[in-house]
């Protein structure tokens, strides 16, 4: 039975998420604060945290920070505001997927299990990822598109890993040219903009119609799964 931690400093919205999750067939234990959260981690060992973005305490991006510098464990974040910026937090800080409240219970459990099976994923396949026809392995730094291998220089193979980890979710050029270039990175988005295209020529049918790698205009790119 996968176990969540659920972090958020609201007791109405803890106890509905925990009734929600445990009817689903999850073990829950719960934290009202960021402190707390970093002490169920130790003791708990859950399978996947849900994060509330604004904690008293220690707030939540510092708990994802923490999280993140030791392990994968995969992290969701709360977000109260439908916002670029919290999107582009949540992301640069390396959750797996964010939820902006107020959302569903039906949505968030759908999260929750997608989520959890992309790890489950990874695991089974020697940590490979998959999107569609896409198959990388980050660790033999190897991509397939099918049956064929497709050779990648570094950067062009980071920043496809990043859009298959995030496979279909819009990634914004900020985003993305701070998580593969970096954030001492200076310089304009045209960078970014070239290499996409070189991506696309390696793996689109017809770069010039891309079916893959799609833009959304004045955002990003986003890379579409089961392309």
């Amino acid at each position: 039975m996968p176990k969540i931690l659920v972090v958020d400093d609201e007791p109405s919205l803890t106890e509905a998420l925990s009734y929600a999750l445990v009817a689903e067939g999850f073990e829950v234990v719960t934290a009202a604060d960021g402190e707390e959260a970093l002490r169920l981690l130790d003791r708990e060992h859950p399978d996947l945290v849900l994060l509330d973005l604004m904690l008293p305490r220690v707030s939540g991006t510092e708990v994802c920070r923490r999280v993140r510098r030791d392990s994968d464990l995969p992290i969701i974040m709360l977000t109260a505001k439908d916002s670029e910026v919290d999107t582009v937090l949540g992301l640069e800080l390396g959750a797996d997927d964010y939820v902006t409240k107020p959302f569903s219970m039906r949505e968030l459990t759908a999260r929750v299990r997608a989520v959890l099976r992309r790890g489950e994923a990874r695991e089974d396949d020697d940590d490979a990822l998959h999107a569609g026809e896409l198959r990388l392995d980050p660790e033999r730094h190897e991509t397939h598109l099918g049956d064929r291998p497709v050779e990648l220089p570094p950067k062009e193979f980071a920043l496809l890993e990043l859009l298959v980890r995030n496979a279909g979710r819009v990634l914004t050029r900020d985003v993305l040219i701070d998580r593969v270039w970096g954030p001492d990175y200076v310089g304009d988005t045209k960078t970014l903009d070239v290499h996409i295209k070189r991506l696309r020529g390696r793996l689109e049918r017809d770069p010039h119609d891309p079916e893959l790698i799609v833009t959304v205009r004045g955002v990003g790119y986003k890379l579409i799964d089961g392309a």
